[in-house]
């Protein structure tokens, strides 16, 4: 096998592949990868689908998909253990990975065997590492249209290192061992996070003990709402300030206003200013699982170029009659979820939607405004400590998130040797 010229459409793996080992060659996807089309005409087998983590799942474990149409049943793809699945429509967002089940798989995605010169393990590693990551992306910028599939053309001529079988089977152990600490500490922390979380809405129930679920409706103390766009974004977030963005429904999880939860504004897009957010406005996700949908937030900063999703609303109140902070916290009580939670509808449990009027209609009886002020204050003195917790658990896990991938990259592309590490 000899060395390919890794320049132009590749160069977001080109020089990494250039300074691979010597002993390592460089091979087109089309020369390692045989695909299938074994269709599911006997109905035998489990549905699965492709998670954005690699993993291939029963269809039952993803929630909220809609049930396939009978009839389109038998043209579902069959993927066997270690099969490269592949959804080319979200290959940018890691939509792929090697199955470790057999089974059958949407007829959008594609189901590729490897010809021998790979190991499956190595594979999955390789092919969900940062610079293919990148590789897709520059893929889909590449059309013309705003199809973000990777074309077959293109993952057929995707360059790829082959290191003897012997280090390979040392690089999938190596990073099996590594990722595996790392995702343990992550897991630690994200239950860490839960704990807090716990322990804030516990702050917030005390403080709020005292408001009635019944009297004057939260609609007497809004003076305008505004609902947001979902256009077709990029995967990645942008800062919202010099580039545009829509936020994600989950801006306003945990009650507090989260501005990076978004996704970038493709350049095509014509943005729609009268959807920025503002600072002070009291934002509610309309649609999302039950535990979250109804969430409230308040926006804290100036964004001038992050735009509210469909799934949000923006309310601006009255703020002589109530703090927007205030109204947040109520919101987020158990008392408020479990209203929120009745008047919510929709097939699964994994997307509910509660419509404008149900939120507005929401009984909202407001002491006056010193008296707010005074509880957000009692409040902070609770939060503002385990917040920071919060914070610094989150960005723990996204270091080590950061970690994972550069390690990933370095053992795959040669840049450690892992023989002299293990």
């Amino acid at each position: 096998m000899s060395s390919l010229t890794l320049i132009g459409a590749h160069r977001a793996v080109s020089e990494l592949l250039e300074n691979r080992p010597e002993s390592w060659d460089v091979v087109r996807f089309k020369g390692l990868f045989e695909r299938l089309d074994r269709r599911n005409v006997d109905l035998a087998h489990e549905m699965l689908s492709l998670r954005s983590t690699g993993e291939v799942v029963a269809r039952a474990e993803m929630g909220g998909r809609q049930e396939p149409d009978e009839a389109s049943l038998p043209k579902y793809l069959v993927a066997e253990i270690d099969d490269l699945v592949v959804n080319p429509m979200w290959l940018i967002g890691g939509g792929i990975g090697v199955s470790l089940r057999a089974g059958a798989v949407s007829p959008d995605y594609r189901v590729f065997r490897s010809r021998g010169a790979l190991l499956p393990r190595f594979v999955h590693h390789l092919l969900r590492s940062q610079p293919y990551l990148d590789q897709y992306l520059l893929y889909t910028r590449a059309q013309t249209t705003f199809d973000r599939r990777v074309q077959q053309p293109d993952l057929d001529n995707l360059p790829l290192p082959v290191p003897p079988l012997e280090e390979q089977r040392a690089i999938a152990d190596y990073l099996g061992h590594e990722t595996a600490r790392i995702d343990t500490l992550i897991e630690e922390q994200q239950r860490l996070i839960e704990l807090l979380r716990e322990r804030r809405l516990a702050a917030v129930e005390v403080a709020v003990s005292d408001v009635q679920t019944s009297g004057p409706r939260l609609k007497h103390i809004i003076q305008s709402v505004r609902q947001g766009w979902s256009p077709q974004c990029y995967a990645w977030a942008a800062d919202g300030v010099e580039m545009w963005a829509v936020l994600k429904a989950g801006a306003a999880n945990g009650g507090r206003f989260r501005p990076m939860e978004n996704k970038e504004l493709p350049s095509e897009e014509t943005p729609r200013p009268g959807i920025v957010v503002r600072r002070g406005d009291l934002i509610v996700s309309r649609a999302n699982t039950r535990e979250l949908v109804g969430s409230a937030a308040v926006v804290d900063g100036d964004f001038p170029r992050l735009m509210l999703c469909d799934k949000l609303y923006a309310f601006t109140l009255d703020e002589h009659q109530a703090l927007p902070r205030f109204v947040a916290a109520v919101l987020g009580s158990r008392r408020w979820r479990d209203l929120i939670e009745l008047e919510a509808t929709g097939a699964s449990h994994s997307m509910l939607n509660v419509s404008q009027a149900d939120i507005v209609n929401l009984p909202m009886p407001v002491p006056p405004i010193e008296e707010q002020r005074r509880l957000i204050t009692r409040l902070d003195e609770q939060t503002t400590g385990i917040d920071r917790l919060i914070v610094e658990a989150e960005q723990f896990i996204e270091l080590a998130r950061e970690r994972r991938s550069a390690l990933i990259t370095a053992a795959v592309t040669g840049q450690i040797d892992v023989r002299e590490v293990a």
